[in-house]
């Protein structure tokens, strides 16, 4: 608990300030809301944000789901096969230089309003940072157990098995810790391209109607919820190579 603390006391001292200066000065409400009246929002909304909640989880779960597969793919690949690392790499590199709000209504405009357009942004947004960092493990395994293995006349496809995969499952979550974040993220900005609900809409919805508190109330909502995703992720790291955890338990 004396990690969250620290935090925890600088958020509420923030919180405190950003209600005295609006207090003090007599900001106006649509300029920018008090944290009190952001939790009042919030409260009288609650309804129609839990009902655009939920098509919005919907989409980064898919979406997410959809990057790990394509991710842990095309690691693969790159690790098998040196010409494959040759060919994917720099457009892996490449693929992160466009912005994907561009893409958006190209893909809207090819795949149509549905759900589809909405899944591909979110997996172009996730599918990166787990790639990235799951060939990084694939790379990273010690030499000296690899020329053990060989001399002992181990197969690729064994020491892939037994070595590599599960000494790349760090890396792994730590690239998925990332993209869970970006899941959600990445279906509020698709949202935006056409949708009928979803976070992101109601998001453009209340700012085009001056409810500045509960565009703050639904930036909250969207914060807790990429918290929430990558607690989700951490969770299932601790259950899935308890070994890493103990081992850097050990060197704290």
């Amino acid at each position: 608990m004396k990690q969250y603390l620290l935090p925890t006391l600088t958020g509420l001292i923030t919180l405190l300030i950003w209600q005295i200066t609006v207090v003090g000065f007599h900001i106006e409400q649509w300029i920018l809301p008090a944290p009190t009246q952001i939790l009042s929002s919030f409260w009288q909304s609650c309804s129609l944000i839990f009902y655009h909640l939920v098509p919005t989880i919907i989409e980064a779960i898919i979406g997410l789901t959809g990057a790990v597969f394509v991710s842990i793919f095309i690691a693969v690949m790159m690790e098998r096969f040196q010409v494959m690392k040759k060919i994917i790499y720099p457009f892996l590199i490449i693929s992160q230089t466009i912005p994907f709000i561009i893409l958006a209504p190209l893909l809207t405009l090819w795949f149509g309003f549905g759900l589809l357009p909405k899944i591909i942004i979110i997996s172009l947004v996730c599918f990166f940072p787990i790639t990235i960092n799951l060939f990084d493990g694939f790379q990273g395994v010690d030499p000296a157990m690899l020329r053990l293995l060989t001399s002992m006349g181990a197969s690729q496809k064994k020491i892939f098995k037994l070595v590599k995969w599960p000494a790349s499952f760090p890396n792994f979550f730590s690239g998925l810790r990332i993209a869970a974040a970006y899941s959600i993220l990445g279906a509020v900005v698709s949202e935006w391209m056409g949708a009928d609900r979803g976070l992101g809409i109601l998001l453009i919805r209340s700012t085009k109607s001056y409810l500045t508190d509960r565009v703050f109330a639904t930036i909250g909502i969207i914060t807790i919820l990429s918290m929430l995703a990558v607690l989700f992720v951490e969770i299932i790291a601790r259950i899935s190579i308890p070994w890493h955890y103990y081992k850097l338990k050990k060197i704290l």
